[in-house]
């Protein structure tokens, strides 16, 4: 089975991360009034979707789960990378769209 990317399914991946962080941002945003919660929440995101490890795993056994998550880190391949990104794209845009919103009268966001 072939495991690599056409361009296609790269350009409709790193679209479809984009818009998807870009949405829940917007929507945290709006909800809660924080502006960057969602890019501060990012990394956390990232981090359980490619990592093998439990979450309590890195309080119960640390060694051992940062030393796999540097691995599977350093395992990343750039198409990996090009889809996290536009992912992390997404919700900085999506601060900055309401910090614009909110500077144009907007009192909802």
């Amino acid at each position: 089975m072939d495991t690599s990317f056409s361009i296609v399914q790269l350009m409709i991946s790193v679209l479809l991360f984009f818009v998807m962080f870009f949405g829940i941002g917007f929507l945290l945003n709006m909800l809660l009034r924080m502006t960057w919660l969602m890019a501060i929440v990012y990394p956390i995101v990232v981090l359980l979707i490619i990592d093998d490890v439990g979450f309590f795993d890195y309080f119960t056994n640390p060694g051992e789960s940062f030393t796999m998550l540097g691995n599977t880190l350093t395992s990343l391949t750039a198409t990996d990378i090009a889809v996290l990104s536009a992912g992390m794209a997404g919700a900085i845009t999506s601060g900055i769209v309401m910090k614009v919103l909110r500077k144009m009268g907007y009192q909802m966001f």
